[in-house]
C-alpha cells in the first residue's frame, strides 16, 4: 500500500511540475502574425512523455483554468476568457486533443516512427481546432488562414516534437532512476 501511495505522490507531484512547466513556457511566444509562435506544444510534449497521456492532459487542463482566472499564462503573457474566446483560442483548446491523441501513441507505441505519428495526428488535429476558430472569428478564407496559421508553424512544430523524442525519454528515465533511489 505504501508504495502505490509514494507512487500517487511522485505522479501527483511531477503533473504540477509540468503544470509549472507549462506555464513558464508557454508565454514565451514570437509573433510573426496574427497566430505566435509558442513554447505550448513543446511543453505538453515533454509532459506526455514524462507523465503519459492522462495525467500530461490534466496538467494541461489545470494549465488552461489558471490561464482562464486570468493569469498571464498563455502566448504573449494573456491571460483571462478573453484569449480563449479570441482569435487563437481554438489553438488553446485544440491543444488538449493533441494532447491526448499523440499520448495515446506515446504511451502504447514502443516505435519511434508510431510515436512520431501520433504527434502529427495531434498536432493536425490542434491546427484543425485552431483553423476553424480562427475563421469564424475573423472571417478569414480557409486558405489564407492556413498561410498565416499552419504552414509557418510545421518546420518549428516538427523540430518541437524531434526535440521531445529525444530529450523526453532520457529525462524519464533519470526521473524514474531518481525516484527509486528516493524510496
Amino acid at each position: 500500500m505504501q508504495k502505490k501511495n509514494r507512487y500517487s505522490a511522485y505522479r501527483l507531484t511531477m503533473t504540477a511540475v509540468m503544470t509549472a512547466v507549462t506555464c513558464i513556457l508557454a508565454p514565451f511566444s514570437i509573433s510573426i502574425g496574427p497566430i505566435p509562435i509558442s513554447f505550448t506544444n513543446l511543453a505538453i510534449y515533454f509532459a506526455l512523455y514524462l507523465l503519459g497521456w492522462k495525467s500530461a492532459t490534466v496538467s494541461y487542463l489545470v494549465y488552461v483554468l489558471i490561464g482562464l482566472v486570468g493569469l498571464p499564462v498563455f502566448s504573449g503573457f494573456s491571460g483571462g476568457l478573453g484569449k480563449l474566446m479570441g482569435p487563437t483560442g481554438g489553438y488553446i483548446v485544440g491543444f488538449l486533443p493533441m494532447a491526448v491523441i499523440a499520448g495515446i501513441g506515446i504511451d502504447r507505441c514502443s516505435k519511434r516512427w508510431l510515436q512520431l505519428l501520433s504527434m502529427l495526428a495531434g498536432t493536425l488535429v490542434c491546427y484543425a481546432f485552431g483553423t476553424a476558430w480562427y475563421c469564424m472569428q475573423t472571417g478569414s478564407a480557409l486558405m489564407s488562414a492556413l498561410i498565416l496559421c499552419v504552414f509557418p508553424f510545421i518546420p518549428g512544430d516538427l523540430i518541437k516534437m524531434a526535440a521531445a523524442m529525444s530529450i523526453g525519454p532520457v529525462i524519464k528515465k533519470r526521473l524514474r532512476r531518481t525516484a527509486q533511489g528516493s524510496a
